[in-house]
């Protein structure tokens, strides 16, 4: 798959607003779930997935990642109305480079999803589905039902 600027753009610009608090290695993780979405067949039908396809499609399907929520505080920097401290952002997009070119392996053995602790209490998804990874903030999960 062809992976364009703008593909990367969003996803550097996606971590940043999901986790601009966590380690290179925390944005890893948080990038590695969105290129198992962005990889996977959710039903083997060659058929587009709920959750988007590519990694723009992914990353800016509706409520899916809450920074790119239009009311959601992140959204004025990630629409580019307010800039990202630039620092900030190129460790983000370090950490989209390393995952989308292969450079980092996958921490959280296949997650398609993960949540902050920070939270009140976890998401209803995550009943049924199985934890891969705590790391930093967040908790990351696959086979979620």
């Amino acid at each position: 798959m062809a992976v364009s600027e703008k593909d990367r753009d969003i996803l550097a610009r996606t971590l940043w607003g999901e986790a601009r608090g966590e380690s290179l290695a925390g944005q890893i993780a948080v990038a590695w779930t969105i290129r198992n979405r962005v990889e996977m067949d959710l039903h083997n039908d060659g058929k587009p997935d709920w959750w988007g396809e590519g990694y723009a499609g992914v990353c800016l399907k509706p409520w899916q990642f809450s920074c790119w929520n239009k009311n959601d505080p992140n959204y004025a920097y990630l629409s580019g109305a307010k800039p990202i401290p630039a620092k900030e952002l190129a460790r983000a997009r370090m950490a989209a480079d390393h995952v989308i070119d292969s450079k980092a392996p996958d921490p959280t053995k296949g997650a398609t999803h993960y949540y902050a602790t920070t939270m009140p209490r976890p998401p209803t998804w995550t009943r049924g589905a199985k934890q891969t990874l705590k790391l930093g903030q967040h908790l990351f999960f696959k086979d979620v039902p």
